[in-house]
């Protein structure tokens, strides 16, 4: 049955204006599902979603936010009217369910690949190669030497989010959540490996952090008031040359010190999924959360890898607010349910996580325990 504790995962929460039933967010998840020329979402999108609208926020799938975005298959877009109309429709199953979602904006910047862009070279912070895989109709392929933003590039870069958010706010959904993790593009302006500019979008993290203060102002004025948020992954060492140094710690102080001066709705904080012990963010070993709690006075969403007590643990220590779940929404849409009334999870077929069609997408039953 529910705890009685004061605050855990099942109780609920004040986001700005909206009032989340529960702490439970349903994390952002590539599915790869729109498989159709125009990487518009479907009625499968919309199934999908509502029957998961129990969680207490929705953070929809990454999100194309430009044709210039693009550097993985079969994810949708919010750049056209199109897109924009069948949006519109996810949101309204979600609503319709008493549900609430924010949709999150993606670009992958150099991570891309000449294939999307018929030939031509895609854009990065520097001419570097991020050394990192693009998923194309061909397979996956290594990433190539792009070519170096101009400052024109990125202004226009930062209007393309501008338009995604105005599209989002014509779709109705209830806010953003602005994707500044793994190796795509904000982190690559963040990292100083692949950004070595000499101009005002690098070298010292104020310049090399720029680029994301200047997105969220766009995006903040479209959604104001605690409707953007911001995923980062601090510790992600991933396989291409974007990964903590000498600097990370140092540098996400100053991120979430400048982030205190924003209204926004919280920043998603992904934890390690390696030790930390002999890496140059040693210190985070023991005090991972404690740090971003320590440092920034906003909602705080802890994701990666969390079961219910684990998540009940880190609310009632203070060093998290909400929690975010990924793939045990997968195989339980009624994840809430099951939570609230310790009925066993089902286990997901990875197997089919990037596959299309409704199998192991839409056809995961609820259980037939309590309600």
């Amino acid at each position: 049955m529910i705890q009685e504790n004061k605050k855990n995962l099942l109780t609920p929460f004040e986001l700005g204006d909206i009032t989340l039933p529960n702490r439970i967010i349903m994390a952002s998840m590539t599915r790869a599902r729109a498989t159709n020329p125009a990487i518009i979402t479907t009625d499968l999108h919309a199934a999908y979603y509502a029957q998961r609208a129990s969680a207490g926020l929705i953070l929809s799938e990454s999100v194309w936010v430009s044709r210039n975005a693009i550097g993985f298959l079969n994810i949708p877009g919010i750049f056209t009217i199109e897109q924009t109309e069948a949006w519109k429709k996810v949101k309204g199953a979600v609503h319709q369910e008493n549900g609430r979602i924010f949709l999150q904006l993606a670009h992958i910047g150099a991570a891309s690949h000449p294939d999307y862009f018929n030939g031509e070279l895609p854009l990065g912070p520097s001419a570097i190669n991020p050394q990192e895989k693009s998923f194309t109709p061909g397979g996956f392929k290594d990433t190539v030497t792009p070519n170096a933003y101009t400052i024109e590039q990125i202004q226009e870069t930062i209007e393309e989010y501008h338009r995604a958010a105005i599209n989002a706010k014509a779709a109705g959904f209830d806010g953003l959540e602005l994707h500044a993790q793994l190796f795509t593009l904000i982190p690559q302006f963040l990292s100083a490996a692949t950004n070595q500019r000499t101009d005002e979008y690098g070298g010292s993290i104020n310049n090399r952090s720029r680029i994301l203060f200047e997105i969220l102002d766009v995006l903040i004025k479209v959604f104001p008031g605690k409707k953007v948020a911001v995923k980062f992954t601090p510790a992600a060492f991933n396989a291409g040359s974007i990964r903590p140094d000498e600097n990370t710690i140092a540098d996400y102080e100053y991120l979430l010190h400048k982030l205190n001066e924003y209204d926004i709705a919280f920043l998603e904080i992904v934890g390690p999924a390696v030790v930390l012990a002999g890496t140059p963010v040693a210190l985070w070993e023991d005090q991972y959360y404690s740090f971003f709690r320590n440092n920034y006075k906003g909602t705080i969403v802890a994701n990666l890898g969390f079961n219910y007590d684990f998540g009940n643990k880190i609310i009632a220590e203070g060093l998290a607010d909400l929690v975010s779940f990924a793939t045990p929404f997968i195989a339980n849409p009624d994840l809430i349910n099951r939570f609230a009334h310790a009925i066993p999870l089902a286990v997901a077929d990875q197997a089919t996580y990037y596959t299309g069609g409704e199998r192991v997408f839409t056809d995961y039953p609820k259980s037939t325990a309590l309600k």
